[in-house]
């Protein structure tokens, strides 16, 4: 049983919304999953959506140890004067969840470079935990280049690369989005995993993911 370290390529690309689907889906298919947020900023609109998409088998605090109240990147909040994100904390709440349960879904906060600490940002945390990495990618104009620089930076930092999801939030139509996924395809160099339709309640993700 394999884990995942969710990430997206910007804020709002819906990583929540597609963390949540997997989890479902896992646990549609009687596997004993459930998410995690470790960094979470602002609202705590977010972790509850995956407490609930978990069956509420956890608290929000055991799938979210580190909840800071400024909604900006956990680094800026610290300069606003908040603590600075206890990064130990976060990786210890995450392998526990790992070591209950048989499979786990990381989301992270924000895009994959975010900044969590002075000289350490989301990428470090999830090379740390070294669980192969999915993509949400928001499709409309412009997601070629930000999926293409996420995916060459995680390769560069050597961590395991799963694949893409592509997430068509709003429903719209035009041509960047018709193509987008055959165009990422021929130059992500991983699986596109998915394409997601707005407004999805439940989705059929490849087996490989959910076992």
């Amino acid at each position: 049983m394999s884990h995942y370290f969710v990430t997206g390529t910007d804020t709002d690309c819906g990583k929540t919304y597609v963390t949540a689907l997997l989890v479902r889906a896992a646990r549609g298919a009687r596997v004993d999953a459930v998410a995690a947020k470790p960094f979470c900023s602002g609202p705590r609109d977010d972790v509850e959506l995956l407490a609930a998409a978990s069956g509420h088998v956890e608290s929000l605090d055991a799938l979210n140890p580190v909840w800071l109240k400024s909604a900006a990147a956990p680094r800026a909040c610290e300069i606003l004067g908040e603590p600075a994100a206890d990064v130990a904390q976060a990786l210890a709440v995450v392998r526990e969840l790992a070591s209950r349960h048989a499979q786990v879904f990381c989301e992270g906060a924000g895009g994959w470079l975010v900044p969590i600490v002075r000289g350490y940002c989301l990428a470090d945390f999830a090379a740390e935990l070294g669980w192969p990495v999915i993509v949400v990618v928001r499709n409309k104009l412009g997601a070629l280049n930000h999926a293409l620089l996420t995916l060459e930076s995680i390769l560069q930092r050597g961590v395991p690369l799963k694949g893409v999801i592509l997430n068509n939030a709003d429903g719209l139509d035009d041509e960047a989005k018709r193509t987008n996924c055959a165009v990422l395809a021929e130059f992500c160099g991983c699986p596109i995993l998915a394409e997601i339709s707005a407004g999805q309640s439940s989705m059929e993700f490849p087996r490989e993911l959910l076992t």
